[in-house]
């Protein structure tokens, strides 16, 4: 299975998780998202969001400021 990179770069909260829930909902299970992020409060939000939708937050990294979530669909 491929994984989908979604450049959430620049946008503010609430935007990178309501993107990442709207790409979530066009996937099968087991496919990944790769979501990279410069809003600091992803690091809260997306964690949150896969709380509410069961999916896995497989890895999250920092690095040059971009947080990057990668999550598998369940």
């Amino acid at each position: 299975m491929s994984e989908r990179v979604l450049d959430l770069r620049g946008l503010k909260c609430p935007l990178p998780a309501m993107r990442v829930r709207k790409k979530l909902r066009d996937l099968t299970s087991g496919e990944l998202i790769v979501a990279e992020c410069t809003d600091p409060l992803a690091a809260i939000d997306i964690p949150n969001l896969l709380r509410q939708t069961g999916d896995t937050l497989e890895d999250k990294a920092e690095a040059g400021g971009v947080l990057t979530f990668t999550i598998r669909k369940k």
